[in-house]
């Protein structure tokens, strides 16, 4: 299904907020789904590309500059830093389950798809029309919708496969797709907001695993400590101590799979105080305990080992 374009026009007078995308671990990619309303849907960018899928509902769209109505089975795909949001048009209190469905990935994973393998031509074309917004319509649209759903129960290497499939059929029809918006490169970068988040992000990620504060983290903005919470949980879609344990937790999910290092070696290295709460805040973010994790990671290690010695 595909939606009308209007004239295009400013999105909205305020700044998108920037959502940190923390991917989980071991993933290269990351799937997703989630209800409307949400404290995610929002107008808002990231350094990620976005094919985004809108299961249920109508409403309006708003991608870089582009404003333009939406319905069910609306599939967009949003290039680095595009802002974007879907307004849906719901009575008071109305909520629609699992409206979102979609797939988030790092430029850098595109590059090595492009520059590598001759077999994704097709794709350079696709991701610089993404830096405006495409919507894709026709068999494109119908098969891009059906494989990104279906990514939802798939894991490791086997959702990589079906995600690089997605990628090659969205590419190969460029006249499935239009592009939506006309300035939407310019938007979005270089705020005052964004200017002082990366501040506040390199900070954490240095100081990460110290006793970090919240009030030293908002010193680093020269803000107020409630005022800093609030504009962090806006910019990026997670509170402060949300966002400093989950990247305790890949930093530790690193050192369980490259090293031999104790798991409570690890706690304390990556700035936790005691294994109980390490263990619970790992599980947390990983549904499972570190011992498991590791025990998992080398099980897939030796796997793959035996299987290029037999070869």
């Amino acid at each position: 299904m595909t939606c009308d374009r209007p004239d295009a026009a400013p999105a909205t007078g305020n700044d998108p907020a920037l959502e940190i995308i923390l991917r989980g671990p071991g993933e290269s990619i990351r799937w997703a789904k989630h209800d409307y309303p949400h404290h995610l849907a929002k107008w808002h960018r990231h350094p990620e590309y976005e094919l985004h899928l809108v299961t249920a509902g109508r409403g309006r769209m708003m991608v870089g500059d582009y404003v333009g109505p939406f319905q069910e089975g609306c599939l967009v795909l949003a290039g680095p830093n595009l802002p974007h949001n879907w307004i849906s048009d719901l009575d008071p209190g109305g909520r629609l389950p699992n409206r979102d469905v979609l797939v988030q990935f790092d430029a850098a994973v595109c590059e090595t798809l492009v520059n590598g393998f001759s077999e994704f031509a097709d794709l350079r074309a696709l991701l610089r029309d993404a830096a405006f917004g495409v919507e894709f319509h026709g068999e494109t649209a119908e098969q891009g919708r059906r494989k990104l759903c279906a990514m939802e129960h798939q894991r490791g290497a086997g959702r990589l496969v079906a995600f690089l499939s997605l990628l090659a059929g969205l590419a190969a029809r460029p006249d499935e797709r239009r592009v939506l918006a006309r300035y939407a490169p310019s938007l979005g970068l270089h705020t005052s907001a964004s200017r002082r988040l990366d501040r506040v992000i390199a900070f954490i990620s240095e100081r990460f695993a110290t006793d970090i504060s919240l009030g030293e983290a908002a010193a680093v903005c020269n803000m107020e400590v409630t005022a800093f919470s609030r504009f962090f949980k806006h910019q990026t879609g997670h509170n402060f101590t949300s966002y400093v344990n989950r990247m305790r937790v890949q930093q530790a999910c690193a050192l369980l799979t490259g090293t031999d290092l104790p798991v409570t070696r690890i706690c304390y290295d990556v700035g936790y105080n005691n294994t109980a709460n390490f263990n619970r805040q790992f599980y947390a973010v990983c549904q499972q305990t570190p011992s498991a994790y590791r025990d998992e990671s080398r099980r897939i290690r030796t796997h793959r080992t035996g299987e290029t010695r037999a070869a």
